[in-house]
């Protein structure tokens, strides 16, 4: 007897989508089109995705909760906050640039699907922004910032560095000096976070 076939996984499911989008695009790229790159029935893959619609904003979710997941180790850890929050902006603004340059299709993809699911793009920016404010929520219990810094919390950080993280500036993220760009940033940034030392707020 040959051994029974193992159930397939949402993982499974979602893998497949993102190779069929980035063959098909997302106007194109059909259940069908996954089921056959799994070697399933369509009826398979509406168990777990009762929808096209269902299916593609699950893996734009798998992909946002993957950057929240991984900028959350950093800002769990332990160190002066001010250098905590360069290297979670640098990871950051390294994970989205470097996703457009190396996999356009998916990316833009996921910028499309994204545009009509607003709800998973705020759910993500909400969660980007509660690391940042723990943070500086330790930064200021530590006496290092300012006590301002985070009274305008994390989304205030996220809105100042838009042009080099959020995907509706792609275009620009080619430009010869985004990067000395983003350093202005950040110098202007670390000027109104932290707390210069005997500084009473």
């Amino acid at each position: 007897m040959t051994p029974a076939a193992q159930p397939l996984t949402r993982e499974q499911i979602l893998a497949a989508a993102k190779d069929a989008l980035r063959r098909y695009g997302p106007a194109k790229t059909t259940v069908v089109d996954v089921a056959q790159m799994l070697g399933v029935s369509h009826g398979t893959v509406y168990r777990h995705f009762p929808t096209k619609a269902a299916l593609r904003a699950a893996v734009v979710r798998e992909g946002l909760e993957a950057v929240s997941r991984d900028l959350g180790v950093i800002a769990d850890e332990q160190g002066p906050a001010v250098d905590r929050l360069r290297r979670w902006l640098g990871a950051l603004v390294s994970r989205k640039q470097g996703y457009a340059r190396e996999d356009p299709e998916l990316f833009e993809t996921y910028h499309q699907i994204s545009s009509a699911d607003p709800g998973a793009v705020q759910e993500h920016v909400s969660a980007l922004a509660e690391q940042i404010t723990a943070i500086l929520r330790d930064g200021v219990a530590a006496g290092e910032v300012r006590a301002s810094a985070l009274e305008a919390g994390g989304k205030a950080v996220l809105d100042a560095t838009a042009r080099f993280h959020n995907p509706s500036h792609v275009a620009e993220w080619s430009s010869p000096g985004i990067d000395e760009d983003f350093a202005a940033v950040w110098r202007l940034l670390v000027l109104g976070i932290e707390r210069p030392l005997g500084a009473d707020s």
